[in-house]
């Protein structure tokens, strides 16, 4: 093989690369672009791109927790939506009719759901009960339990510290006026500059020790992308109502579990189970502690949610969190985590809710039938799986 055809097989090699890496990015682009013009540009009004984010709390929330269950092979948590519902109605019903502090029973909430996920981790990871079973099983059981905790009733909140600790808008007196909330710009701005002072350390701590880099121009426009894309959102924000302190809480569990799975030994044992259990075995990790963990996890991210979405509605009924599980499930998949385990991202999920968020309220703007709503979002996650599978090469988990 000549030289020149050496260079445009690799020139073309690393251009499919880059193509498969950002996928999903380019997809969430196109599907923006898409419903921006099907909605005479009111997708990308300082309300709607608030509450694009706000909306979707509770699945960026989840889809953290579930990425560590689908890491350990794939496997998921069917209970997550109906934990969520008896959560929240249990805090309801403590706010109404106990006078505890509100910030004790958010204690006393996260430490219940907490309880859930030690039950269930502890039949998945130690008596060896299939996550499917005793996760579906958990759906039926908590529902119910939530139901009765309501006695089939809407709850509504009125305490108005409990709002405040979630749904509350940062508003700083002196800088922050009626029409404009500069603290947004300024929160956008010290963003953009972590950003790209993350980025440019951590090429400076890879080259120092060796380790492989990708290419530096494009690691900067990347970087540079997602820097304008931050400062933007937060100018739309300041014309809106500014921060709301739901989205910190987002920021913060994004933060937390992208740290703990990139940059920790723990969150490494995810991957290593999810990749081969047996193997993970021999080396020395209990594979029973990191299903413990990750269901653990996942009951604690939905206690979370619970409170979250208790909060934002302002009220709890029995069919809070209804099909909540199905979406942390797709925004993982929809964001490149492997449906056989092993692989996917903190990153990806929050490409892969943010990409399900615009759809939804795309379609919610443009008035499509509720029934087509289900079904393109079934076509979304189907097509994200299938890439899953065919750009890997993979038939089964072999």
């Amino acid at each position: 093989m000549s030289e020149k055809a050496k260079a445009l097989k690799n020139r073309n090699s690393s251009a499919g690369s880059i193509l498969k890496k950002y996928s999903m990015v380019i997809a969430l682009v196109v599907v923006f672009v898409f419903f921006t013009l099907l909605t005479e540009g009111r997708l990308i009004l300082p309300q709607n791109l608030s509450n694009l984010l706000l909306q979707n709390a509770y699945v960026l929330v989840l889809g953290c927790g579930m990425l560590l269950c689908i890491l350990t092979g794939g496997n998921v948590d069917l209970s997550i939506g109906s934990t969520v519902c008896l959560i929240g109605a249990l805090a309801t019903q403590m706010l109404a009719n106990t006078g505890l502090p509100a910030i004790l029973i958010i204690v006393i909430s996260i430490a219940i759901a907490g309880v859930i996920g030690i039950a269930q981790g502890w039949l998945i990871g130690y008596v060896h009960i299939p996550p499917f079973i005793c996760t579906l099983a958990g759906m039926f059981l908590f529902r119910g339990l939530g139901r009765v905790v309501l006695d089939s009733k809407t709850i509504p909140i009125q305490n108005q510290l409990y709002l405040d600790i979630f749904t509350r808008y940062i508003n700083i007196p002196g800088i922050d006026t009626e029409d404009l909330k500069v603290s947004a710009i300024i929160f956008g701005v010290l963003a953009a500059i972590i950003v790209t002072a993350g980025t440019i350390l951590g090429r400076i701590k890879k080259r120092k020790n060796g380790y492989a880099m990708e290419n530096g121009t494009l690691a900067y426009i990347r970087v540079a992308l997602i820097d304008a894309l931050i400062v933007v959102y937060s100018i739309q924000l300041a014309n809106y109502k500014g921060i709301s302190v739901m989205l910190l809480w987002i920021i913060a569990v994004i933060l937390i579990y992208a740290y703990i799975t990139s940059k920790t030994a723990f969150g490494r044992t995810f991957y290593a189970v999810g990749g081969n259990e047996k193997a993970t075995k021999l080396s020395g990790i209990d594979p029973r502690r990191v299903y413990f963990s990750a269901y653990l996890s996942m009951s604690l991210m939905a206690g979370l949610s619970g409170l979250l979405v208790a909060a934002r509605i302002g009220s709890v009924n029995g069919d809070s969190g209804s099909s909540y599980e199905m979406d942390a499930i797709g925004s993982c998949f929809i964001g490149g985590a492997s449906a056989y385990g092993g692989s996917g991202s903190v990153v990806g999920i929050v490409i892969g809710a943010i990409l399900l968020g615009t759809i939804n309220q795309g379609m919610s703007i443009y008035g499509l039938d509720n029934n087509w709503q289900y079904v393109v979002k079934g076509v979304v996650l189907l097509l994200a799986v299938v890439f899953d599978v065919v750009s890997n090469h993979k038939t089964g988990k072999s």
